[in-house]
């Protein structure tokens, strides 16, 4: 049995983990709340565009842009968004499986596909494999603004356009509150949704006149929703990040408070056990005179 200075000793380390957990779980749960307001404050914007793009590409015009059409897939990309750092239960493992398994199922060699990956822990899983990473992005901030991720989101269409990839698929997870989330998988490109949409929107009775021509609005405006797209998903991503560190802290806390309780009711037993020795020896010290 461990000694009474030991059980003393892990009694108050774990108290100093503890408070330690539950700092870093306040932390997480106020940066959460942002990071909420956010992501919900950008929604109405991504939809905007997307009734806005869906109208444009209704016209019959714009079915040969580039960003629209489907073509061979020769090479696959994949954006994969984690975090920088630990600690936020499977947050990152559940990513970064997915796309992991993916990868190997789908694919035979790394000129099949090309990897985007947002945050430190995906970026050392996959280089530690000697994976085919075309971009890496870390140190974005908890609350990243969209002047962050522009040249992200503006490489990762530029690289379609130019044939690095024939497609493009951007894992991460998606909050849905604070105590759960969902794995998302989304293809990016090319936006074969708007053919299907844009039949649906000949039917809408809003109508735009276009100036310049569609197809030169489309130039600009297909660019900018795949950008608003990824945004969007980072925004999400990061609330979901915050979730998840708050869920483990609190279980870390939780358990920790746990692991005090049965060492205090050891410790006590062994305090009484002690105790019990020493009268033991005092009163057969006490017969031994008599």
């Amino acid at each position: 049995m461990a000694s009474l200075i030991d059980i003393k000793q892990r009694i108050n380390s774990t108290k100093k983990t503890s408070q330690i957990t539950k700092a870093m779980q306040m932390v997480s749960a106020s940066k959460l709340g942002r990071a909420e307001a956010n992501a919900k404050a950008y929604a109405p914007y991504v939809s905007k565009i997307r009734d806005v793009v869906t109208n444009v590409a209704a016209t019959g015009n714009s079915s040969d842009h580039p960003m629209l059409v489907s073509r061979p897939v020769k090479r696959t990309g994949y954006i994969v968004i984690t975090s920088d750092t630990g600690l936020a239960g499977s947050y990152n493992s559940s990513v970064i499986k997915e796309v992991y398994q993916d990868i190997t199922t789908k694919h035979n060699s790394s000129d099949e596909y090309a990897l985007i990956v947002v945050g430190r822990t995906a970026r050392d899983f996959f280089k530690a494999r000697g994976m085919n990473i075309v971009l890496e992005i870390e140190g974005l901030s908890d609350h990243p603004a969209f002047a962050e991720i522009k040249d992200i989101a503006s490489n990762a269409v530029q690289m379609f356009e130019d044939g690095v990839y024939d497609e493009l698929f951007i894992h991460y997870i998606h909050h849905i509150n604070s105590i759960s989330n969902e794995l998302r998988n989304v293809q990016l490109l090319p936006l074969t949704e708007f053919h299907e949409a844009g039949e649906e929107a000949e039917h809408d009775m809003t109508v735009y006149e276009f100036e310049p021509s569609e197809q030169e609005i489309l130039e600009v405006l297909l660019p900018q929703y795949v950008e608003s797209l990824i945004f969007g998903a980072l925004l999400d991503a990061k609330a979901a990040e915050h979730a998840a560190r708050m869920t483990a802290m609190r279980s870390a806390t939780d358990n920790a408070s746990d692991l005090i309780s049965d060492l205090s009711l050891q410790y006590n037993r062994a305090r009484q056990a002690a105790i019990t020795q020493e009268i033991t020896e005092i009163v057969g010290g006490a017969a031994a005179l008599e």
